[in-house]
């Protein structure tokens, strides 16, 4: 397991699909975003579910996502209803 997995809410299996989209460190996670992060990883995984995007943004701010504000989950919930397949 490399440097991904070792974030909050990254296990191995998110961290191979944030490796075949191209983004290997917390750095490219961060430059690219949670939601363009997410749309990647939608492109490989039609299942990508709401729980990825917000683990992917906890990830980016080092929290769980549970401890998430709530806005950032209203956004996140909005953004993904607008994008799910």
């Amino acid at each position: 397991m490399g440097e991904l997995s070792k974030l909050p809410n990254i296990g191995k299996s998110v961290e191979e699909q944030l490796s075949q989209v191209g983004i290997t460190s917390l750095e490219e996670l961060k430059a690219v975003g949670a939601k363009n992060a997410w749309l990647k990883i939608q492109e490989i995984d039609e299942s990508a579910c709401i729980h990825r995007l917000m683990a992917l943004e906890g990830a980016i701010h080092g929290v769980k996502k549970t401890m998430l504000p709530d806005e950032v989950k209203a956004d996140l919930k909005k953004f993904y209803q607008e994008h799910k397949l």
